[in-house]
């Protein structure tokens, strides 16, 4: 084929647009191709492209089927997930066929949207909105990971930011666009910034925090996690005419963390004390009545000492408002002073170009004399001439 022929092939475009020819294509050990044109005439896919997976036999075909196996071997399941939006006027036409674009968010159900904010010497570099969930076919394929996106391609597609063994996070898919970390020059892999670490630490996070609150949607037992058990102080009054009320020190106390995002509960204080006297022997007891106001004393200091803990949790939350407001203004520093620079840059090019015009002005009208003295020697050599 001559470069004639291989230019023919690129005329049915038309005025606009790209066409890739594939050739030159490797061969296997055994003499045949490394991509597989034949299978499907719509796809290019990778030889030998069959995906076994270790399950149940009833989950088998749903795994092995699913996109997230399918893109390491079929183009067209690629290309589909390549870009996150489409344009109306993009189209990708694959073998003649046009590709159909898919969103791997569509393929999640309770569904969660999680901002996060990347910083980087104090300052904020940007916000990302995660959309997380489980996949529908959840819990029967083993497939998660994130599909991190940078200016709407794909970089990473289901980034196992997670291991597991006891299949904490099996199922959770997320989708994000992250464009406060740079790709690779291959666009296969992110730099290992600091910010891209700190991006799988929060993508892990985000992994087991999903998982742990939402695992019991699909099947899994919930977790609980242990709180501070209620103190109850038991009456130790015997007979008949025991009565027994609590005291209003049953409070919750919650404070938002604002630094790693949690809440903190202080266990509730729930003091029964008994109103009546109660006999036995016909005897009255005194002594066990003042045991139980010891000892809701002590549940009152108790409730003095969570209370003065939530103080302490308001004030750090505090603090670390007051730490963001300052970085907020640092940063407002820092775009002033740029600001300036650029004002400043941008008088010296507007003098510059002053410059370079009254220099032009002066190169035309140098041209200009050059000229007419030009004019001047042909006639005075038109003149030598005749003379002659």
């Amino acid at each position: 084929m001559d470069v004639g022929e291989v230019s023919d092939m690129f005329d049915d475009i038309g005025s606009h647009g790209t066409k890739i020819i594939i050739y030159n294509i490797w061969l296997n050990n055994d003499g045949s191709s490394e991509l597989d044109f034949n299978s499907d005439e719509t796809d290019i896919r990778i030889s030998g492209d069959t995906t076994k997976v270790n399950t149940v036999p009833a989950w088998k075909a749903v795994n092995e089927q699913h996109i997230a196996r399918r893109y390491h071997h079929s183009l067209r399941v690629y290309l589909s997930i390549l870009y996150l939006r489409i344009p109306e006027t993009f189209r990708i036409i694959l073998r003649g066929e046009i590709v159909e674009h898919h969103n791997i968010a569509d393929d999640l159900k309770y569904i969660e949207y999680i901002l996060y904010k990347p910083q980087s010497g104090g300052s904020v570099e940007g916000q990302v909105v995660s959309t997380i969930g489980f996949l529908k076919e959840a819990p029967q394929v083993n497939i998660h990971g994130f599909c991190v996106y940078h200016k709407n391609r794909l970089i990473l597609p289901f980034w196992h930011v997670v291991s597991y063994s006891d299949s904490r996070g099996r199922g959770v898919v997320g989708v994000l666009e992250a464009n406060f970390i740079e790709p690779t020059h291959n666009k296969q892999d992110f730099e290992r910034t600091s910010l891209f670490q700190k991006l799988e630490t929060r993508l892990k996070e985000m992994t087991w925090e999903y998982w742990d609150y939402h695992c019991g949607l699909i099947g899994y037992q919930i977790k609980k996690k242990s709180r501070p058990p209620a103190s109850h102080v038991s009456s130790h009054f015997t007979g008949q005419s025991n009565v027994q009320e609590s005291v209003g020190l049953n409070q919750t106390y919650m404070v938002s963390d604002r630094a790693k995002g949690q809440r903190v509960y202080v266990a509730e204080q729930s003091i029964p004390i008994s109103h009546g006297r109660s006999t036995q022997g016909g005897l009255p007891i005194k002594r066990k009545g003042q045991v139980d106001l010891v000892k809701i004393e002590k549940v009152k200091r108790q409730a003095w000492t969570c209370a003065n803990a939530s103080q302490s949790l308001v004030a750090t939350a505090n603090h670390l408002k007051d730490q963001e407001t300052q970085n907020l203004m640092q940063e407002n520093r820092k775009l002033r002073a740029k600001c300036l620079e650029y004002d400043k840059r941008g008088e010296e090019l507007t003098v510059k170009v002053e410059e370079l015009r009254n220099e032009m002005i002066e190169v035309q009208r140098e041209y200009e004399r050059l000229l007419e003295e030009l004019k001047a020697l042909d006639v005075v050599k038109d003149e030598k001439g005749v003379n002659v």
